[in-house]
Order: C-alpha cells, then sequence, then structure tokens
C-alpha cells in the first residue's frame, strides 16, 4: 500500500515535504483532527484562478461571459468528482466510520471537496507554479473537450436569446405552488411565453432551479414543434 506522498508522487508528479499537510488534506472531518476544510477554502480560490488562466490562454476569442461558463463547467463539483476518481483519491481518504460505512469515499461531493483540499495543500507547501502544474496537467486535456460556449448557457439564458431573436416578449416565471419542511422545500414554477401560447412547469430545490427547470421544458416544446413544423 503506497503511502499518500508516494501516491502524490506516482499519480500527479509531485513530491511533497509536508506529510503533515497532505495528511490534514486528505482527512474528513468525521475523522477527527485536523481536516480539509480550510485546505478545501484554500484550494478553491487556486483552482479557479489557474483554470481562469488557462481558458483565457485556450479560448483567445471569448468573451468575459464565455469565459466564465468554461471556468465553471470545468470546475463544477462533478467535474471535480470525476477527475477526483480517475486518480483514485477516494482511496486516500481517512473517514470516520459512519462514512465509511456509507460509501463517503465515493461521494461526489466528499472527492470534490478533497481534490480542492488537495490543491491548496500543494500551494502551501510548493508555492502556486507547483500547483499550477498539477491543475494544468489534470485540467488541459478537458479543455478539447468542452461544449461549446453557447451549450454550456444555462436554460433560462438560452430561452431569452431565443425569443429576443425573434422579437418575442421575454418569458414570465410564476411560482406555482412550495410544499415541503422549510429545510427541504419543493417549488413549483411555471414558465410562460404567451405570444406562442406555451406554458410549462416543473419542480426544482430552490426557485431558481425550478425556473431552469421549466424553461428548459419550453426549450423542448419549441425544438419538438420546430421538428415537426414543414
Amino acid at each position: 500500500m503506497k503511502t499518500a506522498v508516494e501516491w502524490l508522487r506516482d499519480t500527479l508528479g509531485y513530491e511533497c515535504r509536508d506529510a503533515a499537510l497532505l495528511e490534514a488534506a486528505l482527512t474528513h472531518r468525521s475523522a477527527g483532527g485536523p481536516h480539509y476544510e480550510r485546505l478545501e477554502f484554500l484550494g478553491d480560490a487556486v483552482l479557479n484562478c489557474v483554470v481562469a488562466m488557462l481558458v483565457f490562454r485556450e479560448f483567445g476569442a471569448a468573451d468575459e461571459g464565455d469565459l466564465s461558463r468554461f471556468r465553471a463547467s470545468l470546475v463544477s463539483g462533478e467535474a471535480l468528482a470525476v477527475i477526483a476518481a480517475e486518480i483514485d483519491l477516494g482511496d486516500q481518504l481517512r473517514l470516520g466510520s459512519g462514512e465509511l460505512k456509507s460509501g463517503g469515499f465515493r461521494r461526489k461531493s466528499i472527492l470534490a471537496d478533497a481534490l480542492e483540499a488537495l490543491f491548496g495543500a500543494i500551494y502551501l507547501d510548493g508555492g502556486f507554479p507547483a500547483v499550477a502544474g498539477v491543475i494544468e496537467r489534470l485540467f488541459v486535456p478537458r479543455l478539447d473537450r468542452l461544449p461549446s460556449a453557447a451549450e454550456l448557457k444555462d436554460p433560462k439564458t438560452r430561452l431569452q436569446e431565443m425569443l429576443q431573436a425573434q422579437g418575442l416578449p421575454l418569458p414570465v416565471y410564476t411560482v406555482a405552488g412550495v410544499s415541503g419542511e422549510a429545510h427541504s422545500q419543493q417549488f413549483q414554477v411555471n414558465c410562460s411565453v404567451d405570444m406562442l401560447g406555451l406554458s410549462r412547469t416543473a419542480a426544482g430545490g430552490s426557485r431558481r432551479r425550478a425556473e431552469q427547470a421549466a424553461a428548459q421544458l419550453v426549450l423542448d416544446a419549441l425544438a419538438d414543434t420546430a421538428a415537426t413544423s414543414p
């Protein structure tokens, strides 16, 4: 079984000098002792900075909005969890018994947080050039696989731009209902485009998510109509 220092060296090409710092980055708070939450905070900032530099360099014709969408896609929790799984980060984590029993070493949120903490630890251990090199090694291959900036726009933005291009009024979002306890509410939101006679309702854990889901349903309906039109 490799030590964490050996794993980091063999997997990411970085030789850690402070093993205690690395251990903290790989320790969930459920395990007790120094854990990764402060390092996660730092690593999140470092990661966003380095990825911003990468997309700025790679996409020379992109405007600020498109660059923000590229960065957001690359550093999303889902994307970070995928990277963490690819480098077997979960096998290196120290978790409390409860988290171990519930499969915490495979939980996407924990994997994403721990990866950010790892970046924070590398930054403290070796400085900005060191962590930038590690992040570039992981993220540069993903730049070519990014969707287009248009595809990365959220449904509300895409629907708004589509309607504006046709000279139509903006959609109207209305909360149709709220259910559940305060800590786990579900919002029902209706998205209407009266000029097109379209109205769709969707649910979400927040008003924003419900609005996005409803906008996507309207976009789907518009696409279906376009596909069946002669």
